[in-house]
């Protein structure tokens, strides 16, 4: 059995930061891939940032420059780091971690208020 714990969200104004951490506990001890997905109320989740192999993705345009991706390879934690918020990235966010199948976490809330 995988967890994949999340913590972090919160409500947060128009150009504030906030951290999103995920620790992995359980059997798998490494992942290929650990990375963060969002869903905003009534939009598909879509995949904001990803780290595989030593290398960090973020793949949503609209956030790049403001978001960046950690790894701690020992500790099994991935962290996003999000800068200059704007309303438009309320969403949940998901924690995954991927070896020949997917974990997901349970989500954590992130708002940001106008």
């Amino acid at each position: 059995q995988v967890q994949l714990v999340e913590s972090g969200g919160g409500l947060v104004q128009a150009g504030g930061s906030l951290r999103l951490s995920c620790a992995a506990s359980g059997k798998i001890s490494s992942f290929h891939v650990m990375g963060w997905y969002r869903q905003a109320p009534g939009k598909q989740r879509e995949l904001v940032a990803s780290h595989s192999a030593g290398s960090a993705t973020v793949s949503v345009d609209s956030v790049k420059g403001r978001f960046s991706i950690s790894r701690d390879y020992y500790k099994n934690t991935v962290s996003l780091q999000m800068n200059g918020l704007k309303p438009e990235d309320t969403a949940v966010y998901y924690c995954y971690a991927s070896l020949k199948q997917t974990f997901w976490g349970q989500g954590t809330q992130v708002t940001v208020s106008s």
